[in-house]
């Protein structure tokens, strides 16, 4: 069975065009399920509500976890709930945009 972490991990190669970091060192996957089925929801935020990259990065994290072997559906739902905020980024990406 396929795992979150194995999830996350497939996801970093989905990078947020404007900022150039992948959406897991964001901080913007914020939970995966999977099902015993294969069946993926991941819950992920952007940036901001207005982020014109939404839509691409919502295919590209479609693309990429249906291409997982074990997944035999996608279901993707971005929230805003909690906001995300500088604080959920990974210290590599907080070092990478110079918050360090």
């Amino acid at each position: 069975m396929i795992t979150q972490d194995q999830v996350k991990e497939a996801l970093k190669v989905v990078t947020d065009p404007e900022i150039g970091i992948n959406i897991v060192d964001l901080g913007l996957i914020y939970d995966v399920d999977i099902t015993d089925e294969g069946e993926a929801l991941v819950r992920y935020s952007l940036t901001s509500m207005g982020c014109p990259a939404g839509e691409m990065i919502d295919t590209e994290i479609r693309d990429v976890v249906a291409s997982m072997e074990g997944v035999t559906s996608v279901t993707t739902e971005v929230t805003f709930q909690p906001p995300w905020t500088v604080e959920k980024m990974s210290d590599f990406a907080k070092s990478a945009l110079g918050f360090f």
